[in-house]
């Protein structure tokens, strides 16, 4: 599958995007400048002295800010760590332990990553590509070869604004030439351009109006994100919370004992409330907070424009950490809406083959009997109730049930996974309208922590390895 903003998803190709890229930029701009001069009788003839400077300085703004978008690091966040004889603090990249209180600033919603175990600050996702937590992370572009972020947001805005400039720019000069052929149509062919001329005139056209077509989109879809702003993650995750509340007031409307949910999951459902978008807190407020100024003229300028800094001097606070909300919402940071399929399994105590760590490290506070016993005992009973659902779908199936009905084989299974094999073990494909998942923007969807708050009362909503901790902690203490 290809996406206009994320490129293909085949693996290994992303070490010929680049070069790709240069490639087309070097063929309509170079070759068509080419093409014009060497041949005089395409007319009008070759470009003039004034549209020979407009489209160079174009095409140099191009490469420059097709540079910035490539070259310009997306966002690393430092994170205090306990001091230790070594060192006081670290990056991502290091698994120290925190000092860190949970109701301060730094972690208001307690997120976590589990693969660079670290707390995650809100808008933040793992990227898979980079290897580390990235800042207002909007997707991986395999065509810049670099995350779209807080911090790179600016100069992938501008890359795409002038490409865009010099596209159109080449379109008009491709168009003049077209309509002299077309107006000389009627003299005989020795008085018009060569064959070679036609063919190659012919090939630019529809390069040119293929990347037009491509690009254009994608200017659209990234000046909407900036007016609204709003990622493209965070897009998905607006899809899939819609999704979620549609099917749960079809239950309630139709009476239903909990066709999706399941009969066990009330308490879940009860939990579920609309969350409104919170980071939209006006058209100039967002395009100035993406762009890391209020100053208009330097949104646009390619090369004094830069851009937001992530703010590591004081972590928990400052750009990057904290993002304004509009108040709609009674409590701030209950962004992303929780995941009901990641409530239920975090009820049970996790999806099925998601207790062993990426490295293959088990989870300390589990044996390796009880993590498979835990695997064998979720994968039932994920089959049965698969089993259900399959039953009862020949009954009835509403238009939202299409969109987010799961697999009916076994997990793992290349017919479960569908033509686009995510071998998640016992988790649900959902896809939004587009077809995407967060793995397709780049999120590594397995170190995603949901945010559910909980009380510390609540034993249901602490996970497994959580309550086996603290009952062999409570087992010390009454021994000691």
């Amino acid at each position: 599958m290809t996406s206009l903003m994320a490129g293909p998803s085949t693996p290994g190709l992303h070490l010929v995007y680049i070069p790709a890229v240069c490639l087309l930029i070097f063929f309509q701009g170079y070759y068509s400048q080419y093409l014009f001069s060497h041949d005089p009788e395409l007319a009008p003839g070759p470009l003039t002295r004034r549209q020979t400077v407009s489209f160079n300085v174009l095409l140099a703004i191009l490469w420059w800010t097709y540079y910035l978008a490539c070259t310009v690091d997306p966002g690393r966040y430092l994170i205090p760590r306990r001091p230790t004889s070594s060192s006081s603090s670290t990056t991502c990249d290091s698994s120290a332990e925190f000092d860190l209180d949970p109701k301060t600033t730094l972690n208001p919603t307690r997120r976590w990553c589990k693969k660079c175990r670290r707390p995650k600050p809100l808008r933040a996702h793992h990227c898979r590509h980079c290897g580390r937590c990235i800042p207002k992370m909007d997707h991986h572009c395999p065509w810049t070869g670099n995350c779209v972020s807080m911090q790179t947001f600016p100069y992938f805005l501008r890359f795409l604004l002038y490409t865009n400039m010099a596209l159109l720019y080449l379109a008009r000069l491709i168009w003049q030439r077209a309509g002299a052929i077309w107006a000389s149509r009627h003299l005989p062919a020795y008085l018009g351009p060569s064959v070679g001329s036609l063919i190659g005139l012919t090939v630019l056209a529809l390069v040119n109006a293929g990347t037009v077509l491509a690009l254009g989109i994608l200017l659209y879809t990234t000046v909407k994100g900036w007016v609204f702003n709003c990622t493209m993650i965070e897009e998905w995750e607006i899809e899939r919370h819609e999704a979620v509340l549609a099917r749960l007031d079809e239950d309630h409307r139709r009476g239903s004992d909990g066709y999706f949910w399941g009969d066990d999951d009330e308490p879940l459902r009860e939990r579920l409330e609309r969350i409104e978008f919170p980071y939209d807190v006006g058209v100039f407020a967002n395009m100035a907070q993406a762009m890391g100024t209020r100053n208009v003229l330097r949104w646009f300028l390619p090369v004094f424009g830069g851009g937001p800094r992530i703010n590591n001097e004081t972590p928990g606070k400052g750009a990057g950490w904290e993002w304004e909300e509009n108040g709609f919402n009674d409590l701030p940071g209950l962004w992303p809406p929780p995941d009901p399929e990641k409530m239920r399994q975090a009820k049970r105590g996790g999806w099925p083959g998601a207790m062993q760590q990426p490295e293959g490290r088990l989870d300390e506070y589990q044996t390796p009997e009880e993590v498979k016993a835990a695997f064998a005992r979720r994968q039932q009973e994920d089959f049965l109730r698969r089993r259900r659902v399959h039953a009862r779908q020949a009954q009835q199936r509403p238009g939202i049930i299409a969109e987010l009905e799961e697999v009916d084989e076994l997990p793992g299974t290349a017919e479960g996974n569908g033509s686009r094999n995510y071998e998640r073990a016992g988790k649900p494909l959902w896809t939004n309208s587009d077809g995407d998942r967060l793995w397709d923007y780049g999120v590594d969807e397995e170190v995603e922590e949901e945010i559910v708050p909980t009380r510390v009362d609540d034993d249901d909503d602490v996970p497994l390895a959580e309550l086996i901790r603290k009952r062999r902690v409570l087992t010390r203490e009454e021994d000691g």
